[in-house]
């Protein structure tokens, strides 16, 4: 392995890096195809179809077939489709406008009688909203996006929030989407939510379906909010604002060798702060963002460089780790890494240019971004980089909670998995790296309970189900450390298979989750096959036992043919936590003393902060 592997020793690598850099300043100007829908239908009276997320496949690769689907565009509407289901004894799911958690969700069971998708796409509307009391009403299927822009017209903002904004209010509550901050009410969105109406099953006598209005004084609330979709379809969602608000925000760049201590207190210094991982440059970068006077200068934007629109043809090109080179992937690491670096991330100073830091400007021009889904259509020359039309960027997502004090002894773990395989963690980087977020405690029923980081992991994922990943081991063991070492909590929105083992019994309160699902469900119609295996409710369990189940996350290796023993994958225990077992490339030779360079050499590569 190359002594400096930031530093082009190629003409191939140097092309590859003046190509990168250019991509990231073309990019900025360009437009894009919006996502589509993820429900696909064979008839014009929406039947006979499928549904998907916003990767186009599932964690299984199941298709899942749907009889029916509608597009419900008032309250009324969904009160009849409920009705229907629950009276014919039909299975229903709700459907957003993007689709964009992984599991499957949003995939009815079949049933005698058909499916059927309800999907939000049309109940869109900001419903009212009030300066003076600073609350909010919007439909379930209105996106951030809205909710923030509507906001802020009227001098108001949501104080948390994913950083994309392209998921809609019901689907972000109902999953557990959320900033990153331990200050005021916390980062979930849901904890902002003073209000739902919901539509659930209901008696003959009361017409098989009914709205039940629910406010924070209500119990069933903590159900009603996470509620994975089990408990009915959300008609409408009060949210309490604040005043609009300016935010100061500077990235720094360090070393990370106190990284595993100072990540359990650096929440508690800045109001947005989070932190982004590059264990194998071991480099940690820290946000430092905090509120500002309204009065300070600055007029800054958030346009995320991963959430623009993508030339089609560089997403389309084959990978290093298709390929097998380790080593093109930690000069790609380190040239991605780089390029967003000199352009801010997509920060800019005045909605045009970046300057430099500090990024001074309004809360909703900051908070998130998106905008590779707002433009029209271009015919797919560009689109968002994971778009399964152009077949994408095609990656698992391994999104685990664990509470502050648990944060010091995993991160020292995975620096020792580094240590003995820095080049594993190369592929983490080219998707920027682990993303640590804050989390405070909320008392919903299936949310985190603990003031906890959010570990959040984009990594390859083959379009051959069957084909191993480099270091398909070290990911593995990982993975396995933050959710069955320490006890992790699954992002409910993301991750394969196996983080969700186990993870009902991880909620104190799960048992009155249950109670209010009983009662608003009792026939389970909004539940299917997946939801009961996750709530702990289907005792088959959420994995599946099949050749090269463990390759995907579908199961946890035992024998060699759960891997991929004729590509030399075989099952093996881990090795910092041995009671982890995962798929190991026998042929692999591992190389362990590769020349990390110091933050002050790198000013010599070039490679140093801008």
């Amino acid at each position: 392995m190359s002594s400096h592997l930031g530093k082009p020793k190629s003409v191939s690598q140097f092309f590859s890096f003046v190509l990168t850099c250019h991509l990231f300043l073309l990019i900025r100007f360009i437009h894009s195809s919006p996502p589509e829908n993820p429900i696909k239908c064979s008839s014009k009276n929406n039947s006979n179809c499928t549904v998907t997320n916003s990767l186009g496949v599932f964690p299984d690769r199941a298709i899942c077939k749907v009889s029916n689907a509608i597009y419900p565009q008032a309250e009324q509407e969904l009160i009849a489709a409920v009705a229907m289901a629950s009276m014919n004894k039909i299975k229903v799911k709700v459907a957003t406008r993007y689709s964009h958690s992984l599991p499957k969700l949003v995939c009815p069971d079949e049933s005698p009688n058909g499916n059927l998708l309800i999907s939000t796409m049309n109940l869109n509307r900001t419903l009212s909203i009030d300066n003076s009391t600073m609350i909010m009403t919007v439909e379930s299927g209105v996106l951030l996006r809205d909710v923030i822009s509507k906001a802020a017209k009227v001098g108001l903002a949501l104080p948390a929030s994913p950083y994309w904004w392209g998921l809609t209010i019901g689907g972000m509550i109902s999953t557990g989407a959320h900033g990153s901050t331990l200050w005021g009410n916390g980062s979930y969105v849901h904890d902002y939510v003073i209000g739902l109406r919901i539509v659930t099953p209901a008696s003959p006598e009361e017409g098989y379906a009914k709205v039940r209005v629910l406010d924070n004084n209500h119990p069933d609330i903590k159900a009603a909010k996470l509620s994975l979709g089990v408990v009915g379809v959300i008609s409408q969602v009060t949210l309490k604002l604040q005043p609009l608000f300016k935010r100061s925000l500077t990235i720094v760049r360090e070393d990370d060798s106190d990284l595993a201590t100072r990540a359990t207190t650096f929440g508690k210094e800045h109001e947005f702060g989070d932190i982004t991982w590059y264990p194998y440059q071991r480099r940690a970068l820290y946000r430092l963002d905090d509120r500002v006077s309204i009065n300070t200068s600055g007029n800054g934007l958030s346009d995320f460089t991963g959430f623009r629109s993508t030339l089609t043809p560089a997403l389309a090109a084959e990978t290093q780790e298709a390929i097998g080179d380790a080593n093109g992937k930690c000069i790609s690491a380190r040239v991605t890494t780089f390029g967003l670096r000199i352009t801010g991330f997509g920060y800019t100073n005045d909605g045009n240019l970046f300057t430099g830091y500090p990024i001074v400007g309004y809360q909703n021009r900051l908070q998130a971004s998106g905008s590779c889904m707002d433009s029209s259509s271009d015919n797919l020359i560009t689109s968002c980089a994971w778009d399964p039309r152009i077949r994408g960027n095609f990656y698992h997502q391994t999104a685990v909670n664990l509470p502050l004090s648990k944060v010091k002894n995993f991160i020292e773990d995975v620096q020792k998995l580094r240590d003995l395989v820095p080049e594993a963690f190369c592929g983490l980087e080219l998707g920027n790296g682990i993303l640590m977020r804050y989390i405070k405690g909320s008392n919903v029923y299936l949310g985190t309970e603990e003031d906890s980081i959010d570990f959040d992991i984009t990594y390859y994922r083959s379009k051959n189900g069957s084909t191993p990943r480099l270091f398909q081991d070290i990911l593995e063991e990982v993975e396995q450390i933050a959710v069955f070492k320490y006890a992790g909590i699954p992002h409910w929105g993301k991750n394969r298979n196996l983080g969700f083992i186990g993870a009902i019994n991880k909620y104190k309160h799960a048992a009155e989750f249950l109670k209010v699902k009983e009662s608003y469900d009792p026939t389970g119609v909004f539940s299917s096959k997946w939801t009961n295996q996750i709530l702990g409710l289907d005792q088959s369990g959420v994995t599946i036992i099949k050749d090269g189940c463990a390759l995907e996350g579908l199961c946890i290796c035992s024998e060699d043919i759960h891997c991929a023993p004729r590509k030399g994958y075989v099952c093996r225990p881990g090795r910092i936590y041995t009671s982890a077992r995962v798929c190991a490339d026998v042929n692999r030779v591992d190389t362990a003393d590769i020349s990390i360079t110091t933050l002050e050499e790198e000013e010599d590569l070039g490679f140093s902060d801008m």
